[in-house]
């Protein structure tokens, strides 16, 4: 009886209701994984959906609700960012936590109105998990692109869980989560003898199928290899005080003694985060040869920094950039970060904005975009790749596709957005990455969570969040493997995402084709 009156109360308000569910699958992303939610906040939606939604108008509504509590909060921690100046952008916070809600609960609402018009509950669900890959797909490069909390990264508490990421990508484990989150709604919509097995076996299945793959793949073992050295240096720098002109020579001093710890010696890289040398060393000779101590003799040191190109107007064009230089101060190589971030390294469309906005506007540089991806060989050592940062987040977007490296380096920093869901999202959108490529990653961050990440998608090693420290580690014997989805990309998700939509497509037609012709029944397929 209790538990009548509250679905009534429930269902009394349906549009808040799916916010909350929105709202709760939050919960099954990292850091938490608390994966049984998902049962209640997808099940919960479509039992909504068949007691509420009678036009295609309100399944939107109920859409776009729930996708904007799960975007409004699984994004909350970007507002983090604006709080390290309160006096001057803390005001845009709650606008910073509104427009993510109201922009990408989009890419819910209009999955599940679209789902809406099979009718049978089976056949919505596999529409809505089709359509939600789609839209997940689409997220990654509408308005440059934003596939952050992809679905499938729910299943980051298991390295065996990730392990189909090796075949369709993210997108496809969104599809298999929403499906498995979502068909014991078929019970709980109609509580009968015949829709137990579906709403229960399905699931079981689903994750049996992960799981069991996940396993024979994580028979291979990450054995480390002798040839290449590498030092990750975190400093944990406060973002507050990063870019503080009385601070800059201490912080810089901080990477070097770091980096200069017992058993640099033996070391081939040291590498550093995103931004790390706050000075443009292709410009500033005292302060290159300065970070020349933190390179080992036989050895280079792998750094983000700042770097200047003078343009046809003769102005300085800056660019987010990566250097690899040697002991003896010499730049073997750059890389130019090639997906910006905007609202943060540019503004788009600048000189459109209003007046009232353009103090904000005017604290952002407008930096320039790189070539995009590129391998770079370094003596004897396997050819490596890099990323700068959010380049990380974008399936199939991070290696050169016609030539395949054999490691990759990610520079980053989380300090922005403090002790908050961002940091432990990133490092898992890195273990994706390598699994979907079957690549060594090494993530180097000033302040977040450096890591080392085998192919597999495993730690290796790692620095905590907040913490000053260095780690040592060797690249694996096998730095690469071969994978489905670095050879075919996104075509193996799409394709799942298609059949998902052609097989509602046919449940659709065969039930209304049944229901047609039993009509006296009262009989439906589910």
């Amino acid at each position: 009886m209790l538990i009548r009156r509250f679905a009534d109360k429930f269902a009394a308000y349906p549009k808040t209701s799916a916010f909350i569910l929105g709202w709760l699958s939050i919960y099954a992303l990292p850091p938490f994984h608390f994966f049984p939610i998902l049962f209640i906040s997808f099940s919960g939606l479509f039992w909504l959906l068949r007691k509420t939604a009678d036009t295609p108008r309100k399944a939107w509504k109920l859409g776009y609700f729930f996708g904007f509590g799960h975007f409004a909060f699984g994004l909350s921690w970007i507002g983090n960012a604006l709080l390290l100046d309160i006096s001057s952008l803390g005001w845009l916070y709650p606008l910073c936590l509104l427009a993510g809600g109201a922009f990408f609960g989009l890419f819910t609402a209009v999955p599940f109105w679209l789902s809406y018009r099979f009718s049978a509950l089976s056949a919505q669900i596999l529409a809505f998990s089709g359509l939600w890959g789609l839209s997940e797909w689409l997220r990654s490069f509408i308005l440059t692109g934003f596939p952050w909390n992809l679905l499938g990264s729910v299943f980051a508490f298991s390295d065996a869980m990730l392990q189909t990421a090796s075949v369709w990508g993210t997108y496809g484990l969104s599809v298999i989560t929403v499906l498995i989150a979502s068909f014991p709604a078929t019970y709980l919509c109609s509580p009968q003898k015949r829709n137990l097995l579906p709403a229960i076996g399905l699931p079981i299945l689903l994750f049996s199928i992960l799981y069991g793959f996940g396993l024979l793949r994580l028979q291979n073992t990450d054995i480390p290899g002798k040839k290449t050295t590498i030092r990750i240096v975190q400093p944990s720098i406060p973002q507050k005080i990063k870019w503080e002109p009385q601070a800059l020579e201490r912080n810089l001093q901080k990477y070097i003694d770091l980096s200069k710890s017992p058993g640099l010696d033996k070391i081939d890289f040291v590498i550093w985060g995103e931004t790390a040398v706050p000075f443009p060393l292709d410009m500033d000779e005292e302060h290159k040869k300065s970070v020349t101590e933190a390179i080992p003799r036989n050895g280079y040191l792998i750094t983000g920094a700042v770097r200047y190109q003078k343009n046809n107007n003769g102005f300085y064009t800056p660019f987010n950039a990566m250097f690899i230089i040697d002991k003896k101060g010499n730049i073997i190589a750059t890389y130019d970060k090639s997906h910006l971030v905007p609202f943060g390294e540019y503004i788009p469309l600048r000189k459109y904005l209003p007046d009232w906005i353009r103090p904000v506007t005017n604290t952002i540089a407008d930096f320039q975009a790189g070539n995009g991806p590129q391998n770079i060989k370094i003596g004897q050592h396997p050819e490596l790749s890099a990323t700068i940062c959010y380049e990380i987040i974008f399936p199939h977007q991070i290696i050169n596709k016609k030539k395949k490296p054999q490691w990759l380096v990610n520079l980053t920093n989380d300090g922005w957005y403090g002790d908050s869901m961002g940091p432990y999202q990133h490092l898992t959108t890195a273990r994706l990455r390598a699994v979907e490529e079957g690549i060594t990653i090494i993530r180097a961050a000033n302040s977040g969570i450096s890591a080392a990440i085998s192919p597999y998608g495993r730690i290796i090693t790692s620095i905590p969040l907040n913490i000053q420290n260095f780690t040592d580690l060797s690249l694996p014997q096998t730095a690469y493997v071969f994978t489905f989805y670095n050879k075919y990309g996104n075509y193996i998700p799409i394709v799942l995402c298609v059949f998902c939509i052609i097989l509602a497509g046919y449940i659709f037609r065969k039930n209304d084709k049944y229901v047609k012709n039993k009509e006296k029944t009262g009989k439906s397929i589910i």
